[in-house]
């Protein structure tokens, strides 16, 4: 993962190194419906990109930056054919729906107005384009809510069938049951002591995924005393109860399989998967209003996306060189 992120982040303050030099000069790249979107506006919309892209998890991939421009541009093609929606369903958030919003959003963080303004200020918007920006959203959660949302039912099929699919978001979490070669390394330790441990560490790894029994090593190599009566058995036990170095291997690894070296504070490990299975989830009709809610979410998703895909049919869109 971090190997992921860095070129990302680099990628992300080169093109925002490139867009904050570049000189501004504004041309026409589309027009949606006789109104213009511009180069400049696209450049805007790049920014907005980057900066959502440096919170997201996952990041987005590198195709995606990669097309950053087609991206931008695509994006204020479906701004702007969503405010004109607007305008023709004649949608209106009067300055008290904003107002209270605005207020909301102070109530849930703890904030006072002159921490609010400080909060924005430091992501170089004033208050009043915030105000602006909740009153764009307000009309187009309008919009989605007629439009979309108003049209869309969930079955109990379709919860049933989504829990099932996806149980582990329900308490369901994997059960792991593993073995643990320690070797044991301290800051008193000379370095020829280290190679030594190190080497010792790198044969019995070497021996565990040839095949041969593990218990039958920890209880021969392992500096851990239970390990002599108990083959290094760690039990079972769930994702968060076990140390993350630990966690990081096992998740990744199927039963029978043998972890790489991990380093720890404390020395050098080796496990093996034993068993791997999936815990009990919550019932059903105790998480049944989060599952319609997640599937309504998803499928109010869908249809936004198809919505605006039929406005791009319906629209007079020209691409510009």
């Amino acid at each position: 993962m971090i190997k992921r992120l860095i070129p990302l982040s680099l990628a992300i303050v080169l093109i925002l190194t490139s867009l904050s030099s570049a000189e501004v000069i504004s041309r026409i790249l589309a027009v949606v419906n006789d109104e213009i979107v511009t180069s400049y506006a696209v450049d805007k919309e790049k920014r907005a990109f980057l900066k959502e892209a440096e919170r997201q998890q996952p990041p987005p991939d590198p195709k995606t930056l990669a097309n950053l421009d087609e991206v931008a541009l695509n994006r204020l093609i479906d701004k702007k054919l969503v405010e004109q929606k607007i305008r023709e369903l004649d949608i209106r958030v009067g300055e008290e729906e904003v107002r209270q919003a605005i207020e909301d959003v102070k109530r849930q963080n703890k904030l006072s107005q002159e921490a609010l303004v400080a909060a924005l200020a430091n992501q170089g918007l004033s208050f009043d384009q915030y105000k602006a920006q909740i009153k764009e959203q307000l009309e187009r959660l309008r919009l989605v809510s007629q439009e979309v949302r108003s049209k869309i039912q969930v079955g109990e099929r379709e919860m049933r069938e989504y829990y099932e699919a996806n149980k582990a978001k329900f308490g369901a979490e994997d059960i792991f049951r593993a073995r643990n070669i320690y070797f044991k390394l301290d800051d008193t330790m000379s370095a020829e002591q280290v190679k030594k441990v190190m080497t010792t560490a790198m044969t019995v790894l070497h021996e565990a995924r040839a095949g041969k029994d593990f218990a039958e090593l920890a209880r021969q190599y392992s500096d851990d005393p239970a390990a002599k009566g108990n083959g290094g058995d760690l039990g079972t036990f769930h994702k968060g109860d076990i140390l993350p170095e630990f966690e990081e291997q096992l998740v990744r690894m199927q039963p029978g399989e043998v972890s790489d070296l991990i380093y720890t504070a404390t020395g050098l490990h080796i496990v093996k998967l034993e068993e791997r299975s999936l815990g009990t989830p919550k019932p059903f009709e105790q998480v049944k209003p989060e599952v319609e809610d997640l599937v309504y979410r998803k499928k109010s998703e869908d249809r936004f996306n198809q919505w605006v895909a039929d406005l791009r049919k319906g629209a007079a869109i020209e691409l510009r060189p």
